[in-house]
Parts: C-alpha cells; structure tokens; sequence
C-alpha cells in the first residue's frame, strides 16, 4: 500500500507456529520489506534455503486439508558463522521479534548468542524507531522473563523504544516427521522431498498484550489486543489446555490413537464437556465476570467450549493422543491444566467431579510414562487395581513435591478416589 511503513519481521525457532501464524501472518500482510527466522536445524535452514526462501503448510479445516504457500522468508542458523552476522543485522532493523520456542528456558541458553542475548544486541543504540517482541512459549509470564533477560544481557547499554509482548495462541499445531504419514494423508512437505510436513488448524483469533508504544503500528494487524491478557491466559491454560489433555488421558485409557477416534464416544465426550463448561467454565467466568469480556459469560463460555470440542477433534487436523499425554508429569502439575484448573474451581465453591475423573485418567497415563515417579500408588495403578484417598495421596505428593498443605492434598485426594470408585461401579 503507498505509504505503509515497511516492517522488519525476526523470529527464533521456525516451528509450526512460527511458520504457520507469525510468518504467515507477516508475509499475508504485505507490510514486511524482510522476513528472516532464526532456527538452530540446519537440515531445515538448508532445505527452505534450497527451495527459495518459500515453504508449504497445511491448514486444517473443518472439511479438509488446504496448502499455502509462504514465501520470501530467510533462514538464518545462529550457530553458522556465516548466518550469525547476518541475524545480528535484521535484529538491528526489526520492527517486530516473534519468539516460539520450546520453553522459557531456551531464552538464556547460548551465552552471547543466546536469544536474550541477540535481542539485547539487536535493540541497542539506533536503527528501527520502535519494536515489539511477542512471546509465544505458552508461558503466563513469558515477556516479563525474556525482558528481564534481555536486559540483564544488555547491562547499562542505552535501548531503542521496545516493548515485550504476551500472547494467547489458542491455534493448534503439529509436525508431522514421518514420511510414510505425510504420503499416506496427501500432506505437502515443509519443501519438497524434505522429511517433515507442518500442519496447523485454521483458526487464526490470536490475543496479545495491548501495544502501548506511541505512534508504533504493528505489521501484523490480524491480532487481538488485550488490556489484561491473565484472564484469557487462564481460560487457554484451565480451560483449552485442561480439556485437550483430558481428551488425551480418556483416550490413552480407551487405547485410542487420534482425538478424533473419541468425537462419536458420547461418554468421553460428555465428561470433557462437562469438565470445561460446567466446572473449569464455572469456576473462570465467577472469577472474571466484572472484566465484562463476553468470554466470561454463560453463553460466551458455552461457545468457546462446543467450538475448540469441535476443532479438538477435527479428523483433518488428526491430534494425536500421544501429543496430548506428552509430558504428563508436568501436565499434572500441582498449578498446571489439571489439578489448576480442579484447584480452581474449589476455590470458587464448584464440585470438579469430572475433572478429577479426568485427572485420575491422567494419573493411570503417567503410572506407565517413564517418568513415573516411583512408589507403590503407581505400581498399584499400573496392575489396574483401585487406590483409595490415601494412597491417590501418596502419588499427588509424589508428583507436586514438598510445600504443599496437607489437608489441600487430602482433599484433592478424595475427589480422586471418589472418581475412580464411580468409574467402578461403586466400588472403591
């Protein structure tokens, strides 16, 4: 468009996120003069190197898989002497930094050219006017670390105006690495021949943190912004994130391999749905009703529920049980999806039946993950016998560690035990 500000457009870990919404999303917009990744592969720097600068995605819709084309996008591998100087240049000229990488953790590894490190680098002295730098590592708090790390690297060297960014990516991914899959399912390849395929859903309503930069206009514009982005944070982490695991746990019980295998199981189905909307929903719309968001009504939580239930099991998109379960050590933390989201509805006086039924599926799925913790709970689960509140006690002290009260513990422990003696037919 004449006039439009030309953006410069840097990320770090080109995965299907980053490839399929923040890379996308730059190159769609037209607004973009550069558009370069970092990405620490080099058989995946040199594949899209090879082919151009463009790559393919498939999007998952509702009734079928569709192929989009990316172009005009630059590969740069931070560890490649040649690349480094180069990466080090665009950052110096970025108007927008995307990082989605796998965990918080990877911000400050490197050293000099760790992630932290290269944005501090990138943002001192001149160059572009302003930049933010969205953080898409599914942490709460993500922005906050990265800055604080950022400019820990930085020491008392003077910054341009920037600002860091929390996002909510309610879009679901995955890469698919196995040839055979990608033939069997028509996928097309990141480039061709190339052993991966990305495949990400076509829902594309992204929230991040309300820009406040004087006189900064975004690139990307298809985002949403956010004066307090916690609420929606909680609603993807108790609600979305709570579901799509539980989904898992129920399916990994019921020996099935895809989310999709469970969208005719109505026993399945009812039990997540009810978990999300009338517990974990309950629960977050009493806590943040007076933000006056529609999310957090009755009707506005009931749409979010039967729309991502839908897309959770969309047969295109093929979610893989296994990606659900992964890591369920973690993802029965004492504050993550699960056990938070059953915490909070306690706090707000909500009987979370079915999400303990969920949550001692999930305990049944690490018992034969080896990251087990031991103890006898877990050798108990793993035979298929019955555990009564002491011992579910046992295994939640075993995955939460010290710190946590006993009576909070206990009464977490008889939820488990009552779910699972449901399950049995009354027996406990």
């Amino acid at each position: 468009m004449q006039g439009e500000p030309r953006h410069v457009f840097v990320g770090f870990g080109f995965g299907p996120i980053q490839s399929g919404l923040f890379a996308k999303e730059a190159y769609g917009s037209g607004r973009f003069a550069e558009i370069a990744v970092a990405e620490v592969d080099p058989a995946l720097v040199a594949a899209v190197r090879a082919n151009g600068g463009r790559y393919a995605l498939n999007v998952a819709n509702e009734d079928g898989i569709e192929t989009v084309a990316v172009e005009g996008v630059t590969l740069l591998n931070p560890n490649d002497p040649t690349d480094l100087p180069r990466l080090r240049e665009a950052l110096g000229r970025a108007t927008e930094i995307v990082t989605s990488l796998p965990s918080v953790a990877f911000f400050s590894r490197g050293g000099e050219t760790s992630v932290a490190g290269l944005i501090a680098e990138g943002l001192k002295g001149g160059g572009a006017a302003r930049t933010v730098v969205y953080t898409a590592e599914n942490n709460n708090h993500a922005a906050e670390i990265l800055e604080r790390e950022a400019r820990q690297a930085a020491g008392a060297a003077a910054w341009r105006p920037a600002q860091f960014l929390n996002t909510v990516i309610g879009k679901m991914s995955q890469v698919i690495a196995e040839p055979e899959e990608i033939a069997r399912r028509g996928l097309a390849p990141v480039t061709p021949g190339f052993p991966r395929a990305f495949l990400v859903e076509a829902f594309n309503r992204i929230l991040v943190s309300r820009i406040t930069l004087p006189g900064f206009t975004p690139g990307i514009a298809a985002f949403e912004e956010k004066d307090d982005l916690l609420p929606f944070e909680e609603a993807k982490l108790y609600g979305h994130n709570a579901a799509h695991t539980m989904l898992g746990f129920l399916g990994a019980r019921a020996g099935a391999t895809r989310l999709s295998e469970l969208r005719g199981d109505a026993a399945a189905m009812g039990l997540v749905r009810q978990a999300f909307l009338e517990e974990a929903g309950r629960a977050l719309t009493a806590r943040h009703a007076a933000l006056g968001d529609p999310l957090f009504t009755p009707e506005g939580f009931r749409g979010y529920v039967d729309d991502l239930l839908r897309r959770m099991t969309n047969p295109h998109l093929a979610d893989t049980v296994a990606r659900a379960v992964r890591d369920p050590l973690r993802k029965l933390g004492y504050a993550d999806r699960m056990f938070g989201a059953l915490r909070l509805c306690l706090a707000h006086g909500v009987e979370p039946a079915c999400l303990a039924a969920g949550a001692a599926a999930g305990l049944e799925t690490l018992a034969a993950d080896a990251a087990c913790p031991d103890g006898a709970a877990f050798r108990r689960l793993r035979e298929g016998a019955a555990l009564d509140a002491g011992a579910f006690g046992a295994a939640l002290e075993a995955v939460w560690g010290g710190g946590v009260p006993a009576e909070e513990r206990a009464a977490v422990a008889a939820l488990l035990a009552a779910a699972q003696a449901r399950r049995n037919g009354g027996r406990a």
